[in-house]
């Protein structure tokens, strides 16, 4: 099976009033204001799965600052779950600083059938990946549904890009010390995370981490795959896109040609994320 475990989409309403919702939200506008940038809706994504022979995707909504937007996005991708039922596997976006509201989400999501809390974007809504007093009651909800946490990582080095936050590896190694029976999913490589596996205490706080290859194509050159590979096993890497930032397509030949050898591809393409996916499905 080929899994993307990572794609943003958006009601067909989202992608009709753009400059309404970049007036509504300063993060969303940040990203989204210019024109160029696609917004993709759940049956772009099944065309593009269909045309990239990928059999199934997590997708999300966006790390909104309005907790109202926040619900409005997952109410779309919970539609999408159902009217795509084993193809689109949703994640239920939240708003830390919203507290009581953003519990009741998380717990809202996870009877509604998502399979995690993701994609946290701590940069755009005003927190700290570290900030542990603020994200423990909704770790404690993650914990009780036994869901997965995805959030976005930044490299502390490198050129600037919309998006690309400051979400440091120290917060996210605090992150980790503070909820090491989590199952995390660090987007974009970690920010570089696993680079440091290296070292003995970032090798134990690791344990129940995953790294998404989102948006390689523009961070990384193609030997980070079996690079990474070696460091922490192939077992622990997810194919992701990003989309619609890139297509699919592209990015499974990029990773094609990256010098894995074919069980490696074969656990990075969809191998991880089918034994993920089950796993949580026992888990629920």
């Amino acid at each position: 099976m080929l899994i993307d475990f990572h794609t943003h989409i958006f009601s067909p309403h989202v992608c009709k009033h753009r400059e309404q919702y970049c007036a509504r939200d300063p993060w969303f506008d940040a990203l989204y204001s210019n024109a160029r940038i696609p917004l993709v809706t759940a049956e772009d994504l099944i065309a593009e799965m269909d045309a990239s022979g990928v059999d199934a995707s997590v997708a999300f909504s966006l790390g909104w600052c309005d907790p109202g937007l926040i619900e409005e996005g997952n109410d779309y991708i919970i539609e999408a779950m159902r009217h795509y039922p084993g193809r689109i596997y949703g994640m239920a976006v939240v708003q830390p600083l919203a507290g009581e509201r953003a519990v009741y989400e998380v717990e809202r999501c996870a009877k509604a059938g998502m399979i995690g809390v993701g994609e946290l974007m701590p940069h755009g809504q005003g927190y700290k990946l570290s900030d542990i007093t603020l994200l423990t009651p909704i770790m404690t909800a993650v914990r009780h549904y036994r869901l997965i946490v995805l959030s976005h990582c930044s490299e502390p080095v490198g050129h600037l890009y919309p998006g690309k936050g400051d979400v440091s590896l120290q917060d996210i190694v605090t992150f980790l010390t503070a909820f090491p029976d989590v199952y995390f999913v660090a987007a974009h490589w970690g920010g570089g995370l696993p680079f440091y596996s290296l070292m003995p205490e970032i090798q134990r706080a690791t344990a129940n981490v995953w790294y998404d290859t989102a948006a390689t194509i523009y961070l990384y050159q193609a030997n980070i795959f079996p690079i990474v590979a070696k460091l922490v096993g192939a077992d622990r890497i997810l194919f992701a896109s990003d989309f619609g930032l890139l297509r699919q397509r592209r990015v499974i030949e990029h990773i094609k040609q990256a010098g894995l050898d074919a069980q490696a591809l074969e656990s990075i393409l969809g191998g991880n994320a089918q034994h993920f996916l089950q796993l949580r499905q026992i888990g629920a």
